[in-house]
């Protein structure tokens, strides 16, 4: 037991260690060349030697870093949560719908003539997109939520999860058929995702509720364990199933849901990082897998952010082509190599 820990608190070490790495690695990334030295001095409330390098790191690079590791530890946990409730290894956080909801609030938006964004008076640019997707989310969790307290089943909320992806998927097809291609290019530039056109009080808001949604998480570890084995053996502990199982549903579809508002919707991350996590820890503990599942969803994030980067160049590729193209020989890699997956 005594080298369990040990080996735990070696791997989270080492986490820890590559989390701040490559931190100022997608740091000093872009189409300006900054030192490492310059970086670490402005992070520490320095004054570098250029006052542009101060103005790009604070304002502009900082901001999306610290996105990278909000979203990607987000996405994993919610995967971990969709994957241990459903029993399911290839649930991932959008499998509720959420990202799908998301999805059609910007298309309504974007799509719609901007008759919705005039009408309120906000500018696509600005608040309209987070605001559009948020209510999306939010109208497509009070469905599930009202569709989860009908059934008795969590299989069953799953196929209702993918039916409403289908659902908004046609409408958005219909949408787009019927719109300019200006518009259609913004949606689809959209649903590229992106973590570099966050403020930072956009920032602000997004880690409250990912604050609060982490409290939820790491008060549900009882119930997410005893859901391993099963509803009936949660019962048997004593566990309110239905009200843990809602709780479960909110949280992920919050987090997801405000992810995908400000930064789209990004594949993969959520999918394949806690079957990464398992495959390192050996463990289906999620005392143990929840800190470890977030640490390991910024690092992978951070590091598809950074490839994603070019230098000295003033584009960014797709963030969610990134996230597949790294991410997937992985996973498979991983699986091949060890052949079972603890869950």
């Amino acid at each position: 037991m005594t080298n369990l820990k040990k080996t735990y608190y070696s791997h989270f070490t080492i986490l820890c260690f590559a989390l701040l790495f490559f931190s100022l690695v997608d740091i000093s990334l872009g189409s300006v060349a900054i030192p490492f030295k310059e970086i670490i001095n402005t992070l520490l409330g320095k004054t570098p030697s250029k006052t542009s390098w101060e103005t790009i790191i604070i304002n502009y690079r900082l901001p999306k870093t610290i996105t990278a590791i909000l979203v990607g530890s987000g996405l994993s946990v919610s995967g971990l949560l969709m994957q241990t409730l459903f029993r399911n290894p290839l649930a991932g956080p959008f499998v509720l719908g959420i990202s799908s909801g998301a999805s059609l609030g910007v298309a309504l938006f974007v799509l719609g003539s901007g008759f919705i964004g005039g009408f309120l008076g906000f500018d696509i640019h600005t608040l309209g997109l987070p605001l559009a997707a948020s209510l999306g989310a939010f109208l497509v969790l009070i469905a599930v939520i009202l569709a989860a307290n009908k059934v008795r089943n969590t299989m069953s909320i799953l196929i209702i999860g993918l039916m409403f992806g289908a659902l908004t998927s046609a409408i958005i097809n219909v949408l787009s058929y019927f719109s300019e291609a200006e518009q259609v290019k913004q949606f689809v530039f959209w649903g590229f995702g992106s973590l570099g056109n966050l403020t930072w009080n956009e920032i602000l808001i997004f880690s409250g509720i990912y604050f609060i949604c982490a409290s939820g998480i790491f008060a549900s570890i009882k119930s997410l364990n005893s859901f391993l084995l099963g509803e009936n053996y949660a019962k048997s502990l004593g566990i309110n199933t239905k009200r843990s199982r809602n709780i479960i549903l909110i949280i992920t579809s919050v987090l997801t849901g405000i992810i995908t508002a400000f930064c789209g919707p990004i594949a993969f991350i959520g999918l394949a990082t806690p079957h990464i996590t398992k495959l390192a820890f050996k463990t289906s503990n999620h005392k143990i897998l929840i800190p470890a599942v977030t640490i390991t969803g910024a690092i992978i994030l951070l590091i598809c952010d950074t490839i994603a980067q070019f230098p000295k160049h003033q584009f960014t590729l797709p963030i969610n082509a990134i996230t597949s193209l790294f991410g997937a020989p992985v996973v498979i890699w991983l699986l091949v190599r060890k052949k079972k997956i603890y869950v």
